[in-house]
C-alpha cells in the first residue's frame, strides 16, 4: 500500500491542505475532510496521525486542514464551507465554537454530506456521530485528584480555555461541580480564560497567583493553558501550589517528571482521529454508527507515566504517519 501527499491551495490564505491517498489503482477514491480546531499542538497532530492510519487501512483520502489558532472560528467556517463546495464525501469536524459552527454542520447535512463531530460538541443534532472524550468525567477526574492532593481544603485557581468551546467548558464544569459536591472546604478562588494561547495562559496564571497568594491548587484545562500555568509556577521559587493539568506534550511530561506538575488528565487523540474517519466510512457504507462515542480519559502521574499504555498516549509515534 502506498501513500502520497498532494498540496491543495485556495481554502485559506497561508493554509495548506494535505491529502493523503492510500491504496492502488486509478479509481476515484472517497475523500473525507478532517477539520481540527488548530494545527500546532501535539493533540491535533495525534488526531491527524489517527486519521491517516484509518486512510491507509481503508484506501480513503484524507483532506486535512484547520485554522492556525484554536480561536479562529471564522477561518474554520471557511474551511468547512470550501469542503462542502468541493463535495467531499464526508466531513469530520472539531467545532471551535458550539454555536458558531451550527450553520455549516446543518448546511453539510442538507447537502447530504455526513458530518462526524469529534473532540467538542456542537449545538445541533444534524451530525451522524460524535467521537470525543467524556470531558465532564475528565474534569471530575481532575477534581478528585485535586481533592486528594489538598486533603479536601484550600483555595484553587483555574486557567480555563475559552468561552464557547464545548469540550473545555465541560471539563471545567466537571471540575468545579465535583469540587463543590465532594470537597466543600475547597474554594474556587478565581477562574480566567487563557484563550487557547500559551502567552495569555501564562499571564492569567501569574495574575491569579499574585491576586490569591494563599492558593494551593491550580487546574489548567487544555495543553496551552497547562503549559502557560506550568511556566507561571516555574517562575515562583519554592511554590507549594499543586497543579493538575490537561493534555500532554514533551515539556508538560518533563514538568510532571520533575514534580512541577502533579498530574495530567490525557485523552486518546490518535483513537479519536481513527474512529472519526471510520465512523464516516461506516456511515457511507450503510453500516450502523454509534451516535455518541465517549472515549475514556486517563490520569497520568509520575508513577505511571512510563507504562506502555500511557507512553502510547503521551509519546505517540507520529513519524510513522505524519510527513
Amino acid at each position: 500500500m502506498n501513500s502520497r501527499r498532494n498540496v491543495l491551495g485556495g481554502l485559506l490564505a497561508g493554509a495548506t491542505t494535505l491529502v493523503f491517498e492510500a491504496g492502488c489503482g486509478g479509481e476515484k477514491k472517497r475523500v473525507i475532510g478532517v477539520v481540527p480546531k488548530g494545527r500546532a499542538h501535539l493533540f491535533w497532530q495525534s488526531v491527524q496521525a489517527g486519521a491517516i492510519a484509518a486512510s491507509r487501512e481503508t484506501g480513503v483520502d484524507i483532506s486535512w486542514n484547520g485554522p492556525a489558532t484554536e480561536t479562529d472560528f471564522n477561518a474554520q467556517l471557511q474551511i468547512v464551507d470550501s469542503m462542502i463546495n468541493r463535495r467531499v464525501d464526508a466531513i469530520c469536524l472539531a467545532p471551535i465554537d458550539k454555536k458558531a459552527m451550527v450553520s455549516v454542520v446543518e448546511r453539510a447535512a442538507a447537502q447530504k454530506i455526513p458530518v462526524i463531530i469529534f473532540d467538542s460538541a456542537v449545538d445541533t443534532e444534524k451530525f451522524v456521530s460524535q467521537v470525543a472524550t467524556d470531558n465532564y468525567a475528565a474534569g471530575a477526574m481532575a477534581a478528585e485528584r485535586m481533592g486528594e492532593l489538598l486533603g479536601g481544603k484550600g483555595d484553587v485557581v483555574i486557567v480555563a480555555v475559552q468561552p464557547g468551546a464545548a469540550s473545555t467548558m465541560a471539563r471545567e464544569s466537571g471540575f468545579e461541580e465535583t469540587i463543590a459536591k465532594k470537597f466543600p472546604e475547597i474554594k474556587i478562588a478565581d477562574k480566567r480564560f487563557g484563550m487557547a494561547d500559551y502567552a495569555k495562559s501564562l499571564a492569567v496564571a501569574e495574575n491569579m497567583l499574585t491576586a490569591h497568594p494563599n492558593a494551593v491548587g491550580l487546574f489548567a484545562s487544555n495543553e496551552s493553558s497547562a503549559a502557560g500555568a506550568a511556566q507561571a509556577l516555574r517562575g515562583r521559587a519554592n511554590s507549594k501550589v499543586k497543579m493538575v493539568g490537561f493534555d500532554s506534550s514533551a515539556p508538560l511530561v518533563e514538568d510532571l517528571r520533575k514534580g512541577l506538575i502533579d498530574s495530567l488528565v490525557v485523552q486518546q487523540p490518535f483513537k479519536m482521529g481513527y474512529e472519526s474517519v471510520m465512523a464516516a466510512l461506516n456511515h457511507l457504507g450503510g453500516k450502523p454508527v454509534v451516535k455518541i462515542n465517549n472515549l475514556e480519559p486517563k490520569l497520568v502521574t509520575a508513577k505511571n507515566v512510563d507504562t506502555p499504555e500511557i507512553q502510547a498516549l503521551v509519546n505517540p509515534d507520529l513519524k510513522k504517519y505524519l510527513p
